[in-house]
């Protein structure tokens, strides 16, 4: 009998897994089920659980915290048939969950609140506040955590407000913090613009990942020590409190000094440069979680290195982390995609499996859930992949999780290199800047061909390096699962960069033409429009109309007025929907081409296009409307975002 439940349990979880596999919907998502499957967490019908805190209990059941101020407790969650009881309901967005002492603690928009069950019914029936900090009321201000210190403090981080820009309105928001038990508060550090995933090292030491936004080129990882300032000014209006850890005011930085961000921390001391960098659009475009691999190889070959979510592609990326002259840095490399909604929590299961919660209410994903609860399982295959790349004074040392291609391998053309970096100023975001190739100069195999050493001319410091092998096999013929990393170089060993610089070579400052971008009346239109359009937008990836209605061939003076808190664009494609999801693929592909290109691929099912606009930003374009009737798509293909953002353009 025992015999025959195992077998009818193995069969249902394999046909779940095959349903969830219906998710894995992109080429490169198939390819990496074969390694990492993805595993629904069933939810019941009438739960919206909507994860921003994830957390395991002594008795290995899983806590969840939700944005619509519920804790659920999880029963056997590894299961076909997991158990939910609702543990406490009435809190304000939380966005963390511990567990600790038979007790639960979370932030909540305006406290860190400690929950318990004392008479042991399973439900809450003690809300403690332990530590309050003020609210503005602004609907940005997002408070995360915590995380539990090993000596039982908690560490905070709290988002700051939005008011056209990031802004903090009310004491400490931009700051991270660490607080008691008993409710005693210490900054720790500010210049934090959206910290919504932050961890402790195995040797204690604190990162957190920042979204793209003001002062933000890009998504970026920053080692946090106390006193540090991540970048975004805003919280240091509070560095006259006697509590501050430093005394920098926000009126000495710079809101367009020309400079990257680890240029001008030469000139500001207390300025942190980010030990990681994740290009926009090709990395995600909203990192969340930090997750160490701490399962001593039971999750495959990457022990030590940490795995990042990503809330608005609904992945995760892989991070291979060193320490050069006492500074962190180290590269990045894509891991999984294809879960079902925006992921912001991660944690490891007793069975060394992944608990990926998610959410998309307000800010759209990949994944077309709402919500979702899944597992991240190895399959125990080995994928064939750059396991780490160091740092060496004159080019960077791979190493693989395979045996390589001796011939590919050594072959100096195999490899393609440039490096890169970002504008630190208060716009929001940052194109790539001062773009350069770097030349592999040698490519030496080590005799057991597990790792490269590369010999490069062109490094340099401060510069995000971007290395591609695409036709890199193994010994045994596979290619590269993913062949692309990017390392942020901020130290070299020994102190001395001794890569030859390469000369003559001229600073990216790319001229696009782009002619279905027409921001000037054409002289034919006799200084007369048919018509005028106002198209804006409204949080939650969504223009301000759902459809708009225009005569054949008319002249139209359309203004797209970008009032959100991110970055978009208006694209009017050809007729039929196949045409809008071609187009956004066609985006993706653009690369680190594409901020260059405004996110608008060289196609002929794209009609006419505004540029990629700032928050609060507009652009005027003219549009003669097609001849042919019918239903025409307006869309951004910002990257992640034509899935969601789009309005029909009828043409009557």
């Amino acid at each position: 009998m025992q015999i025959l439940r195992q077998a009818v349990f193995f069969v249902l979880l394999i046909v779940a897994v095959q349903i969830t596999f219906g998710q894995d919907s992109s080429d490169m998502a198939k390819k990496e089920s074969e390694y990492y499957k993805i595993v629904d967490v069933p939810i019941p019908k009438d739960i919206v659980l909507e994860v921003g805190g994830l957390t395991l209990t002594d008795d290995d059941k899983l806590g969840v915290s939700t944005r619509r101020g519920e804790v659920w407790l999880i029963d056997k969650p590894y299961s076909l048939n997991p158990q939910y009881k609702r543990y406490a309901n009435g809190l304000h967005e939380a966005l963390g969950l511990a567990y600790k002492d038979n007790g639960f603690y979370l932030s909540q928009r305006g406290e860190l609140t400690r929950l318990e069950d004392r008479n042991g019914d399973g439900k809450a029936d003690s809300y403690k506040t332990v530590y309050s900090w003020p609210l503005s009321g602004n609907y940005h201000d997002y408070s995360y955590g915590p995380l539990i210190l090993p000596n039982g403090d908690m560490l905070v981080t709290l988002n700051l407000s939005w008011i056209g820009h990031g802004a903090s309105l009310v004491k400490w928001r931009g700051w991270m913090l660490k607080i008691t038990p008993e409710g005693e508060m210490t900054p720790i550090a500010t210049g934090l613009r959206s910290p919504a995933g932050f961890q402790v090292s195995p040797e204690g030491d604190y990162f957190y990942t920042e979204n793209q936004g003001d002062w933000v080129g890009s998504g970026r990882m920053t080692h946090l020590e106390v006193g540090d300032f991540a970048g975004n000014p805003e919280g240091l209006r509070w560095t006259d409190d006697p509590q501050s850890p430093l005394k920098l005011k926000q009126e000495e930085i710079e809101k367009q000094s020309g400079l990257s961000l680890y240029e001008y921390a030469k000139k500001v001391p207390a300025l942190k440069a980010p030990a990681i960098w994740f290009p926009h659009t090709i990395q995600g475009i909203s990192t969340s979680d930090i997750l160490y691999d701490t399962t001593k190889g039971d999750f495959g070959p990457f022990e030590g290195q940490m795995f990042i979510g990503d809330q608005g592609h609904s992945k995760i990326m892989r991070v291979f982390m060193e320490k050069v002259n006492g500074v962190y840095q180290g590269a990045s490399f894509l891991f999984r995609e294809g879960f079902s909604s925006g992921i912001l929590r991660m944690i490891w299961g007793s069975d060394t499996s992944m608990f990926v919660g998610m959410t998309s209410r307000g800010w759209s994903s990949t994944g077309k859930e709402n919500f979702g609860l899944q597992r991240l399982v190895w399959t125990g295959k080995v994928p064939f992949e750059i396991k780490t790349m160091k740092a060496l004074d004159d080019g960077f040392q791979l190493e693989f999780t395979q045996p390589v291609n001796r011939k590919l391998a050594s072959d100096v053309a195999n490899y393609k290199m440039k490096n890169f970096t970002y504008q630190y100023h208060n716009t929001y975001g940052s194109p790539i800047v001062e773009e350069q190739p770097v030349m592999v100069h040698k490519a030496e195999v080590s005799p057991d061909r597990l790792s490269v050493k590369l010999t490069l001319h062109g490094m340099r410091l401060g510069f995000i390096h971007e290395i591609k092998i695409p036709d890199l096999t193994s010994e045994i013929g596979k290619k590269l699962l993913h062949n692309t990393g990017y390392y942020t170089l901020n130290e070299v060993p020994g102190g001395v960069l001794k890569s030859p610089q390469m000369t003559g070579i001229a600073k990216s400052g790319k001229n696009i033409d782009q002619p279905k971008r027409i921001t000037k009346m054409p002289i034919d239109w006799n200084n007369k429009s048919d018509q005028k359009l106002m198209i804006g937008t409204k949080p939650g990836l969504k223009y301000d109309v759902e459809e708009v209605q225009v005569k054949r061939g008319a002249k139209v003076e359309l203004t797209f007025n970008n009032n959100d808190d991110m970055m978009h664009n208006l694209v009017i494609t050809q007729k039929g929907v196949e045409s809008v999801d071609k187009v956004g693929q066609m985006a993706l592909m653009l690369g680190l081409d594409g901020p260059d290109y405004n996110y608008v691929p060289d196609t002929d099912l794209v009609l006419y296009h505004t540029a990629i606009m700032q928050p609060e930003t507009a652009e005027k374009i003219y549009v003669k409307m097609p001849e042919e009737p019918g239903e025409y798509w307006i869309v951004c293909t910002f990257p992640g975002h034509s899935s969601v953002m789009r309005a029909k353009l009828i043409v009557q």
